[in-house]
């Protein structure tokens, strides 16, 4: 099989993936409050991340400093705030990645996310978890409580690697926000480093 080839079957079974989650989560737990979107751009890890409305406008948008160690990433919203402040650390052979709220809420994000033997994962600090396939960012946020928090997916039709994302509870959009675009710049971290490498990734879950 070439790599061409190869290529798209990745895609499709993300994107089966993507399409299965989606209409399991509509049926599990009805209609969203409503929707954002951000789109994946790889190869460029510094680039700014914009998470829009239906109506596209801007709603969050990420300012990352270009050379440091610690790759902090800050996330405002449309009129300037800060919203959160991302930064990974190196420890031991993994990374942690920790995010820090506005408001001082605290939670940490691991690269063993992406190794983990289950479909489940926890964010501990916030008694949440997230399910689904994390390498394609096809997976649902519950809380404590195992209500839903947020569906994130890919659309089915997109130039841009364009997700969606669903939100159930719109009193944690501000968290939420900052778990997917933390979750994507750990993707592409992944993912720049391992085609430098000449190593590709591979989902635990096909």
């Amino acid at each position: 099989m070439g790599l061409l080839s190869i290529l798209k079957t990745l895609s499709d079974d993300v994107n089966d993936a993507a399409d299965s989650l989606g209409r399991s989560t509509i049926v599990d737990y009805g209609e969203p409050a409503y929707t954002l979107y951000t789109a994946l751009r790889l190869g460029d890890m510094h680039r700014r991340i914009d998470v829009t409305d239906e109506q596209e406008n801007v709603k969050y948008y990420t300012k990352s400093s270009i050379i440091t160690v610690k790759g902090k990433t800050d996330i405002m919203d449309a009129a300037g705030n800060l919203v959160a402040n991302l930064e990974k650390r190196p420890v031991s052979l993994h990374e942690i990645h920790y995010v820090t709220m506005a408001d001082g809420t605290k939670f940490t994000l691991s690269n063993e996310l992406f190794h983990v033997a289950e479909d489940i994962t926890n964010i501990a600090e916030l008694g949440w978890q997230i399910r689904g396939n994390l390498l394609g960012l096809s997976f649902n946020l519950v809380d404590g409580n195992e209500e839903p928090l947020a569906t994130v997916g890919k659309k089915a039709i997109s130039m841009h690697d364009k997700y969606y994302i669903d939100i159930y509870q719109p009193d944690y959009e501000d968290m939420i926000v900052a778990v997917v675009i933390q979750l994507e710049k750990m993707l592409e971290a992944r993912r720049e480093n391992e085609n430098s490498s000449g190593i590709s990734f591979s989902s635990n879950n096909g």
